[in-house]
């Protein structure tokens, strides 16, 4: 472990050269300092409305402005975003649903807001005399996250108690979908389905998250790296909803033209899972001109021209619905990553990924010893634990750190978004461990490892690990906090990034191409074998604690080079 102190702060032009000249991305603000809990808050934009209804002359006058205010709507977008006088770091946040005479009530599932064991708390207010339902949140202007909305419109009267009226509530999801007047949306993990998305003005930038046309000419989004002074991006002045190539949403920063990015392709195979018991599918990315089949050794070949290699868990979520293949073909034509490939199995379903994801040795040696060496088989993957990262979110970020610490001399790197650090051996499939376990099982797990070390067996040297971890996401942060400890006692290198969020895809796929480019991309140390290749984090930050950062690609420092 280096023993150069933590550097921190924003951006640093002699950072990592991957991410150097990034100089179009917004200058944001650093509010770490500031309260990120969600405050109840009622927006300007709904108390003046309110005002002007109880001062209309007749209902003809509240149906005018009703429908104003409804106009108003459908123009910029929603939710609507509002700055504050008194809490200048903060936005209100103004979640809406226009009703009719059956609307009994509309709920909101906010990720990172909604508590699933109160959910009376999100439920949305009815302005008397109209059909606007609307809530409220005070929100730290860095947020971002994915939301539903469903409205009750069940015959029968509404339970008082709050044991049933919970029970109502918790019916009631299994309904929910996406904001009609919010066209920023990912797609629903198991079901057929869209969420909303909503970013807030100083939320991380996620450039390479936009879906690349298919083909012919099209437009770049806005380019503007300033934040209007309303808080909401420039196509929706009261909406923070980005548009399509929004800088916070996912348009390109690059000065390749998004016609002319040249396209990886994305292969489906059925795999017999040995160590499984059972058949799965893995998708397999491969970048453009990667030659479609070769030995993994053939003789005389130099390891440089072998494939930098990302294992990912859940493949089905990440191409089957993300899109993975437009972000991974943007991060390489930005010339930030090198040309990789991705080897990323199906999760199949909610049961069958709570049965084998966590830390379980089984599924660990189904990506290590078979998935690996069968794509090797056919394609020219390295065969370096140092330029091979293992990655997922939930279970899938609990895995990959289990195959991290298990198998160091094939997975060199691991990045862990949200890790399920209350899992244990033991627990009922489907149970989840209360917030308060103590220190994690993984925690004592890797203090107990013999081989953590970088001077370990067989010179195997620990694996670098990444955590991007939620503000809103219970005990999380405290738990991986205490596997940092014990994983840096150990000597591994580990970075975290403390983000405003929760447990989400909206955020996750910003900060996975984020990781990507600080753990794989083309800024490593150039005095390398020029044709072996850099290990991961060869010249990147990866000694340092990332807490004080935002995500995004507002990163720490170098250490590379001590002061």
């Amino acid at each position: 472990m280096s023993d150069c102190p933590p550097l921190e702060g924003r951006t640093d032009p002699g950072g990592p050269a991957g991410l150097a000249g990034l100089t179009d991305l917004p200058d944001l603000p650093d509010l770490t300092h500031l309260d990120a809990t969600p405050r109840p808050v009622t927006g300007p934009r709904i108390a003046r409305l309110a005002r002007q209804l109880q001062g209309a002359r007749d209902a003809a006058a509240r149906d005018a402005l009703t429908e104003a205010f409804w106009a108003e709507a459908a123009r910029t977008g929603t939710p609507f975003v509002e700055e504050l006088d008194d809490a200048p770091g903060h936005r209100a946040v103004t979640f809406l649903w226009r009703g009719h005479r059956a609307t009994r009530r509309v709920l909101l599932l906010a990720r990172g807001i909604t508590d699933r064991d109160r959910l009376a708390d999100s439920l949305l207010h009815h302005l008397p005399g109209t059909d606007i339902w609307y809530l409220g949140h005070r929100l730290r202007a860095d947020h971002r996250g994915s939301y539903r909305m469903v409205a009750d419109i069940s015959a029968g009267a509404v339970p008082a108690d709050p044991v049933l009226l919970q029970r109502r509530l918790l019916a009631l999801r299994a309904h929910a979908g996406a904001d009609p007047l919010n066209q920023d949306r990912i797609p629903a993990r198991w079901r057929d389905a869209q969420d909303s998305v909503f970013a807030l003005p100083a939320a991380p930038p996620q450039p390479w998250t936009g879906s690349l046309p298919s083909g012919g000419p099209s437009p770049d989004g806005p380019h503007s790296g300033s934040l209007p002074s309303g808080g909401a991006s420039s196509a929706a002045p009261h909406s923070g909803s980005p548009q399509s190539g929004d800088r916070r949403s996912g348009g390109r920063r690059s000065r390749v033209p998004r016609d002319g990015t040249p396209r990886g392709t994305v292969e489906r195979h059925t795999l017999a899972a040995g160590a499984l018991g059972v058949e799965r599918d893995v998708w397999v990315y491969l970048p453009p001109d990667a030659v479609p089949y070769r030995p993994a050794r053939e003789p005389g070949e130099r390891g440089g021209d072998r494939l930098p290699l990302l294992v990912l868990c859940d493949g089905d979520m990440w191409f089957g619905k993300l899109g993975l293949r437009d972000t991974v073909d943007a991060l390489i034509a930005d010339g930030v990553l090198p040309p990789l490939a991705v080897l990323a199995p199906d999760a199949v379903g909610t049961a069958t990924r709570r049965l084998e994801l966590g830390g379980r040795e089984s599924y660990v040696s189904f990506l290590a010893d078979e998935v690996v060496p069968w794509a090797s088989a056919r394609w020219p993957l390295t065969g370096r634990a140092g330029r091979t990262v293992v990655a997922g979110q939930g279970l899938g970020g609990m895995t990959a750190l289990y195959a991290g610490l298990t198998r160091p001399e094939r997975f060199g790197a691991v990045v862990a978004q949200s890790p399920s650090l209350w899992w244990r051996p033991g627990l009922e499939p489907g149970a989840v461990a209360p917030d308060a376990v103590g220190t994690p099982w993984l925690a004592t797990l890797a203090a107990g490892l013999r081989d953590g070390l970088p001077a370990g067996r067989d010179g195997v040297r620990g694996a670098v690990v990444h955590f991007d971890v939620g503000l809103h996401e219970g005990a999380l942060a405290e738990h991986a906090e205490a596997l940092r400890a014990v994983l840096r006692a150990r000597g591994h290198r580990v970075t975290r990034n403390l983000h405003n969020g929760g447990h989400d895809y909206a955020c996750w796929r910003g900060f996975l191409a984020d990781a990507l480019v600080r753990l794989m991309g083309t800024g490593a140390d150039a005095s390398a074998d020029p044709g072996a290749g850099p290990d991961i984090g060869t010249g990147t930050a990866l000694d340092v604690d990332a807490t004080g950062s935002q995500g995004g690609t507002g990163l720490i420092r170098s250490s590379a080079g001590c002061p």
